[in-house]
């Protein structure tokens, strides 16, 4: 039976993929220190196959002493985001970089890598120019360059898979609420308007669903996969904050977009991406914009959201 390591596997993408895993009969472990939640893998109590070691990606020893009897390790712990980055630089360098190097030290060639990245490397592309994977990367942001570094070093190893994040949205067991999408309907829905800077900057999207997805795709399909980079996301949806505040306004009527010359991105991302890559190796994304933004309107009538804000 594949065992499959997660860490981080609580939160915000672990404890979408995780069960997901654990249904196509998958062994997973998932190391994840709970900074956020305690209850987002209740659901994957149920499997034999699943076990729980609460620790810390950067605990050196925990990870040396598990890591050996795993097919697949798929790091998910990470300080997310730039402003989280921003604000506790030291830490996000040792989580987002220094583990992974660790974890890299500890791994043998036969194991299976498959890394979770961000497209906000691209920084600011060339305008109507899209970034593909040959693209090459600008990353502005403390979160983005340690990304980028990481990747590199996960790429000059054998048997390792780095998928390039587009900016994610949608309903998770352990919710966030600072990502665009996920930040602006809730605007929509619980403020009833948006004051936009920067309305023009563009970026592509992904559904949270779809990015397990494409780690279990990749699972089954590895040998034809592995050893490369590919961007994930919505191949029609490369669209700017004033187009994406403009789509939420379909859902709620009533939603009030305003544009101000105030803030900017931390990451300054503003381009476009293709992700004809990784859909050539036959996967194809499930859930739409209107899908994600439509659900979340449905969860933001219940949640309690001053808890899910992960800036």
């Amino acid at each position: 039976m594949t065992k499959i390591l997660i860490t981080g596997g609580a939160g915000y993408i672990g404890s979408i993929l995780t069960p997901i895993l654990l249904k196509s009969n998958f062994s997973v472990t998932v190391i994840d220190k709970l900074m956020y939640e305690r209850n987002s893998l209740i659901e994957c109590c149920q499997y034999d196959k699943f076990e729980f070691v609460e620790g810390d990606i950067n605990n050196k020893e925990l990870i040396k002493n598990h890591i050996k009897k795993f097919d697949i390790i798929i790091p998910l712990a990470a300080i997310v985001g730039a402003p989280a980055s921003e604000r506790n630089a030291l830490l996000s360098r040792q989580t987002n970089l220094e583990s992974i190097k660790d974890l890299l030290n500890n791994l043998s060639t036969k194991q299976m890598l498959i890394y979770p990245t961000t497209n906000s490397g691209y920084g600011v592309g060339k305008k109507d120019q899209y970034c593909t994977e040959e693209t090459p990367l600008n990353p502005i942001s403390e979160y983005g360059r340690n990304k980028v570094e990481a990747e590199k070093l996960i790429l000059d190893r054998e048997n390792s898979i780095s998928f390039r994040l587009a900016t994610v949205f949608g309903v998770s067991p352990r919710m966030r609420t600072d990502l665009l999408v996920n930040d602006f309907t809730l605007k929509a829905v619980k403020d009833g308007y948006i004051v936009l800077f920067q309305e023009n900057f563009k970026r592509n999207y992904i559904h949270i669903n779809d990015v397990a997805n494409v780690f279990l795709y990749s699972i089954n399909n590895f040998n034809i996969m592995k050893n490369q980079t590919y961007n994930v996301g919505l191949e029609d949806t490369n669209i700017s904050k004033l187009e994406l505040a403009e789509r939420i306004k379909k859902f709620v009527p009533n939603f009030s977009i305003h544009s101000a010359e105030i803030g900017e991105d931390p990451d300054k991302r503003d381009y476009i991406v293709s992700n004809k890559k990784i859909i050539s190796k036959g996967w194809k994304a499930k859930w739409s914009l209107d899908d994600g933004i439509k659900q979340l309107i449905s969860c933001y009538k219940f949640l309690k959201t001053n808890i899910y804000n992960n800036l």
